[in-house]
């Protein structure tokens, strides 16, 4: 079956017109920069054909980029673009070193190939904020060696040293002559290839470091992008499948003769994640899924609920046995000789990630082979998950990437679970037909995968001069890699890193610390949320902090100041947000200020925010004045706007976000029951980027530990009301 652009069905039409009417896994690394031969050749390209009717011919001196004789130069990425940026970033990157515009570059998502792995494990992936961080020098490297092939190519043509020459905007020139990179591409492609070509200095950046507008926005906005839920085919079918009520349950028995009568169903089939309804288009396959008479066989899960849960992780915080993951200095000594001391609990829900595209992949099986296309976050994983799931080689699943709408870790399940059950729900149809597998909302939220639930015993205590002399965290919940196939790689011991990444590391210098965690497996599903462990751990540490502060009769900043004196970086970034929100300053009346800092992913982010509070209830979050430092930022406009998501998505989770669970079930079902931050809601955000010279951090997630806590703090400061449990709409019930 043909997968060329021409012979697909532009569903993206009626969205197009919607959109204007509004106005609105294999051995490899991709740091390890090599030329692959296959590249260096004539290809068939996706240019503009030349008079003659041939196809343009194709320079690919990596599997990064191509640059076609009609003067296309294309980047190739191997990554996911899910609205953080890195479509226009990583491009951005090679632009600079071959010297052209990023507004002239054409983007490719890459199929699966080892090119495109991780440095750090032989996977292809987008995840923890590692994109730009870990592509940054590698895609500069492909870009220098491009630039010095043509630079060759001009010489060799013109009978010159390559010296003499520079590139210049698409074009390489001698003072007098120019010729075109399409016009060397040719002459380009059988040139030596560079083994360490120089890159640029800081100092000569024409794109990086500035702010570049997004080169997918105008495709999003007309809607010519495509996404998993745009994707049509020929003859394709659409599915949407009936989940158990309750988790672990399994199909006892099936009527599907009244779903079989509604007026498009095509077909109706049991699959391993419960009963597929196969339809012409999408409602008829959701009201034949209704019609289905389904009994289940109920698990033992079928009786867990949040207050059971609860109970029971309170009691194994007492009694568990805990996986000691950092002890430093005597803290049972220093706790019984403080001055004065707490010993509270905090609580963190269950929470869904709530894209604004649920999830959806199609999959066509034929002869042995499996196509998908989806938005994933998890490439080669997928390949091999679903190809041992379908009975076929990892090299015999091939995935299309297309643009997600939003993935916040969801669409990079540990366990392949949408992927796996689009194609297994096109495998069991029986014919080689592609079959779109579709999710509404109540399924996402039903049926999804989940941010731990975490129940926690924070002590501290403090001398008799106020100094903070002791920390303790225990923290008791679901692991995210004890039941995933990386769990040999990453659990040790009983510890899962991420469950206390963010309290067990911190630059806060408590003399006397120790951090335990165990992990409890539960039939809940759980997967990677936006900051992983820090969402957690940054709200529960700074909430530590803080209850230290007022412990010691400190002002929250200044203890920070005196806990990061020897982290001038920390120590910066702290300092700008409280300057420029002018902590300390009177401010209207009603309002008060909270403060927090957390590193994650590499990058230091601190938030103040002023907030208020009217009749001990209803929050109003006024202003955030938040402080990055990155390392560097690649592309300013998009660190600003990262941290600005970051933060509206924090305040979705302090204010409203819970997932409960009644009759293993989950209890929420849309964003009736678990609402999300509305525009009226959202505050005034300044963002200032901090560089102090340090090394290259991540900026997806990093934006949004620092708001929990730092609107925490706002709260006990207009309440003197500590909040220890989130949402806020429980906490302050």
């Amino acid at each position: 079956m043909s997968t060329d652009p021409k012979d697909l069905v532009d569903v993206n039409a009626g969205r197009r017109h919607f959109l204007i009417g509004l106005g609105v896994v294999g051995v490899g690394t991709a740091a390890g920069i090599y030329v692959m031969p296959k590249f260096l050749q004539s290809r068939e390209g996706t240019g503009t054909a030349s008079a003659a009717g041939k196809p343009p011919f194709e320079f690919r001196p990596h599997a990064f980029v191509k640059i076609a004789s009609d003067d296309t130069v294309t980047v190739i990425i191997g990554k996911s673009e899910m609205g953080q940026g890195i479509y226009t970033g990583l491009p951005m990157l090679l632009a600079e070193e071959l010297d052209v515009a990023p507004s002239r570059i054409k983007v490719e998502f890459a199929g699966i190939d080892p090119a495109f792995n991780h440095p750090f494990m032989p996977m292809q992936f987008t995840g923890g904020s590692m994109s730009t961080m870990t592509l940054y020098e590698p895609l500069r490297k492909v870009g220098a060696t491009a630039r010095q092939m043509l630079l060759a190519a001009a010489a060799a043509e013109w009978k010159v040293d390559a010296a003499q020459l520079r590139a210049e905007d698409g074009t390489v020139t001698d003072g007098t002559r120019r010729a075109s990179y399409g016009a060397l591409a040719e002459a380009a492609a059988s040139m030596p290839v560079p083994t360490s070509p120089p890159l640029k200095d800081r100092k000569d950046f024409k794109y990086i470091g500035k702010s570049q507008r997004r080169l997918d926005s105008p495709a999003k906005v007309t809607g010519k992008a495509t996404f998993g839920l745009d994707v049509q085919l020929p003859d394709m079918l659409v599915a949407a499948v009936a989940h158990a009520p309750a988790f672990g349950a399994k199909v006892k028995s099936v009527d599907d003769s009244a779903a079989r009568a509604v007026k498009g169903v095509v077909d109706v089939k049991q699959v391993p994640s419960g009963v597929a309804v196969y339809g012409e288009h999408t409602w008829a396959a959701i009201k034949g899924r209704d019609a289905l008479k389904i009994e289940w066989d109920l698990a033992p899960a079928s009786k867990l609920s949040t207050p059971k849960q609860l109970e029971a992780y309170r009691q194994l915080v007492k009694t568990g046995k805990l996986a000691r993951v950092k002890d430093e200095g005597d803290v049972d000594a220093a706790l019984k000789g403080a001055a004065k001391s707490f010993d509270v609990e905090y609580q963190m829900p269950y929470l869904a990630h709530a894209c604004m595209e649920p999830m959806n992949a199609t999959a066509l099986v034929k002869d042995g082979k499996c196509e998908m296309w989806a938005g994933t976050q998890g490439q080669s994983q997928d390949a091999q998950i679903v190809a041992k799931a379908l009975g076929l080689a990892p090299t015999d699943v091939a995935i299309h990437t297309v643009f997600l709408g939003g993935g916040f870790g969801r669409r990079a399940s540990t366990g392949s679970d949408f992927m796996i059950e689009a194609a297994q729900v096109a495998q069991a149809l029986g014919r080689a037909v592609p079959v779109k597998l579709f999710w509404s909302r109540e399924d996402d939220m039903h049926a999804g995968y989940f941010r731990p639930f975490t129940v926690n015993r924070v002590r501290g205590g403090v001398d008799a001069a106020g100094k903070a002399m002791a920390l303790h965290h225990v923290t008791v919940g679901n692991s995210v890699f004890e039941v995933s196939p990386l769990k040999p790689m990453i659990v040790k011991n009983g510890v899962d890193p991420t469950q206390m990444e963010g309290s067990a590391e911190t630059p806060y210098e408590i003399p006397n610390r120790r951090h335990e965690s165990l992990i409890v497996t539960e039939a809940v599903p759980t997967q990677f949320w936006r900051s992983v462990g820090h969402s957690h751990n940054g709200f529960i540490l700074n909430g530590a902090i803080d209850e230290l502060a007022a412990l010691g009769g400190r002002d929250p900043y200044e203890l920070r100041r005196e806990l990061l004196a020897q982290h001038p970086r920390h120590l910066a970034v702290l300092e700008k947000a409280a300057t420029a929100a002018n902590w300390g300053a009177p401010l209207a009346a009603g309002h008060f200020h909270g403060i927090a800092l957390q590193e994650s992913f590499g990058s230091i982010v601190a938030q103040v925010v002023e907030a208020s509070v009217v009749d001990g209830k209803t929050v109003k979050v006024h202003r955030v004045t938040a402080a990055v430092d990155c390392g560097f930022a690649v592309n300013p406009q998009q660190v600003e706007a990262q941290i600005q998501s970051a933060i509206v998505y924090g305040m979705s989770m302090a204010l409203y976000g819970e997932i409960t669970l009644e009759n293993g079930a989950v209890q929420q079902g849309n964003f009736d029951t678990y609402p999300v931050v509305r525009l009226e809601e959202v505050p005034q955000i300044d963002v200032h980027i901090v560089e102090n010279g340090g090394p290259l951090g991540g900026i997806g997630e990093p934006g949004l530990p620092p708001f929990a806590p730092a609107l925490a703090g706002a709260i006990f400061a207009a309440t003197g009301k500590r909040i220890r449990q989130l949402p806020l709409s429980v906490a302050l019930a």
